[in-house]
């Protein structure tokens, strides 16, 4: 998609250029060559205001001739101090996506003009690939299409000085395969995504990077004792899956990362039946899965030197005659006893017997990601992540990932009151629901039991996998969140 170039000049013959303007007292390098080639326009525009330079706005400006290039976009970037990369990779995605308003296929960019020195270019050329990506993404629905050819992105020049642009843009792009694949998964209606669907595609990931699988099917987790996620599907005519997919980049004896999915393909809730309102976007309850499938697709392009599992086990959550009720007790895979208080607190059942398996496999570390409850949402609304851990040395691994990425993070507390209200069961080891106080915390403590002394990190994606607004970096819908933080954690992870 990328093609590098190393000089640009005034006669460059180009359809459409980005560039980059700082808040500064004057224009300098190939901003002022190019103004001088205007006979000073970028300078007048900017004293009357028709051309801004705060962070974000994009102004397309004709060139009628006078440059090589015929149109040029101006990207404001605000002041050069406070320039980041979250607001690099913001700008970026608005201003591509004012580009490609016009259906332009190739565009061309001055990415050194972007640069400054807080922000190192590979990381501002893996902001830029990343944000060309994502920026554009759009669901290939089902609504009836016209004969109109579809124009999308194809290409993009980058102009640049500097030998570092080519690892940013590999690794970007990588990111953006990984979080578009995740919002596909999770855009897809339930009826087209089942269990097996979801086994299919980790499948084809796991074939195209020459990684080694693992599908368990009904008959094999019966045999195995997977009580929990057992239980879980007896209400749908899908057969459950419990998908393992294992990347060896390391050494044969390294200990494996284990990225644990939830796949709940669709969720209805059970016989604790959630409200018919919305209910639609139930279809979503398996973007854990989505997470870790998109991640999966970046590490077998980026090929970490780590050893990695994923594991994802899959089902839906419907009512029939066999349905599990509440009341019911199960046995989980690890041994121990839920009594199932609310047949709607399913996800953490299918984790509890996903993360038993990752660690009878080898896992050493486990993070698992879960649309796991509304109430993280109440709690930290649709912008942030919740996290919970059981060991803080490793969660800080975690966080400095999300930081890095820009995607927010918050730890919730595991004080010992709250893992006491898991064990109130009149006939069980566990009760799978406490109710409505510190819901959110007790859900994810639950999944937390069946890690044990595996140091694991918990995060509930319930409020930010699917947005009901658009941004710079994407439409409404699908998020691919966590995406981002996986691959840069696994791409930089140390052992305890």
């Amino acid at each position: 998609m990328f093609t590098i170039k190393q000089l640009w000049n005034t006669s460059e013959q180009e359809e459409v250029l980005l560039v980059g303007l700082f808040q500064e007292p004057k224009l300098t390098g190939v901003m002022a060559d190019m103004d001088k080639e205007l006979s000073g326009t970028i300078t007048d525009l900017i004293k009357e205001g028709d051309l801004s330079n705060r962070l974000k706005s994009i102004k397309k400006l004709n060139t009628l001739g006078q440059l090589g290039t015929k149109r040029v976009y101006f990207a404001g970037l605000g002041k050069r101090e406070d320039f980041s990369y979250d607001k690099a990779r913001s700008t970026f995605g608005r201003a591509v996506q004012e580009i490609t308003k016009e259906k332009r296929t190739h565009f061309s960019i001055l990415l050194d003009t972007f640069h400054t020195d807080q922000l190192s270019i590979e990381k501002l050329a893996h902001a830029f690939s990343e944000a060309a990506g994502t920026a554009v993404y759009k669901f290939e629905d089902y609504k009836k299409k016209t004969n109109e050819p579809q124009k999308r992105l194809e290409s993009v020049t980058v102009y640049t000085e500097n030998s570092e642009v080519e690892a940013g843009l590999t690794s970007g792009f990588a990111y953006a395969k990984g979080i578009n694949f995740a919002r596909d998964l999770v855009n897809t209606p339930a009826n087209l995504l089942t269990p097996t669907d979801l086994a299919a595609e980790a499948i084809d990931v796991a074939l195209e990077y020459g990684m080694e699988y693992e599908i368990l099917e009904k008959e094999d987790m019966e045999k195995l004792g997977m009580g929990a996620i057992l239980a879980v599907s007896k209400g749908s005519d899908q057969l459950p899956k419990l998908i393992t997919v294992k990347y060896q980049g390391g050494k044969k004896e390294d200990s494996y990362v284990a990225l644990v999915g939830k796949g709940l393909t669709f969720d209805a809730g059970g016989y604790s039946i959630k409200p018919a309102l919305n209910m639609h976007e139930m279809k979503s309850d398996m973007g854990g899965s989505a997470a870790v499938l998109g991640a999966m697709e970046a590490i077998g392009r980026l090929k970490p030197e780590i050893n990695i599992m994923f594991v994802i086990p899959s089902s839906e959550n419907l009512i029939n005659g066999e349905a599990m009720k509440p009341g019911d007790v199960i046995t989980s895979l690890s041994g121990k006893t839920i009594e199932v208080r609310n047949t709607d607190a399913e996800g953490r059942l299918i984790l509890a017997d996903a993360i038993t398996y990752a660690k009878e496999q080898g896992a050493k570390y486990i993070v698992d990601v879960a649309t796991l409850t509304g109430g993280v949402v109440v709690a930290l609304g649709d912008c942030t992540t919740g996290a919970l851990t059981n060991n803080e040395e490793f969660y800080e691994h975690i966080k400095q990932s999300a930081a890095d990425e820009a995607e927010l993070l918050w730890l919730l507390p595991s004080f010992q009151p709250f893992k006491d209200m898991l064990k109130t069961s009149d006939v069980a080891d566990l009760n799978n629901s406490t109710g409505r106080l510190g819901h959110a915390i007790t859900g994810g403590l639950f999944v937390g039991e069946f890690a044990e002394n595996t140091p694991w990190v918990h995060l509930d994606i319930a409020g930010t996998a699917y947005s009901g607004r658009s941004t710079e970096l994407g439409p409404k819908g699908a998020t691919g969140v966590m995406v981002r933080t996986l691959v840069n954690f696994v791409r930089n992870f140390k052992a305890l």
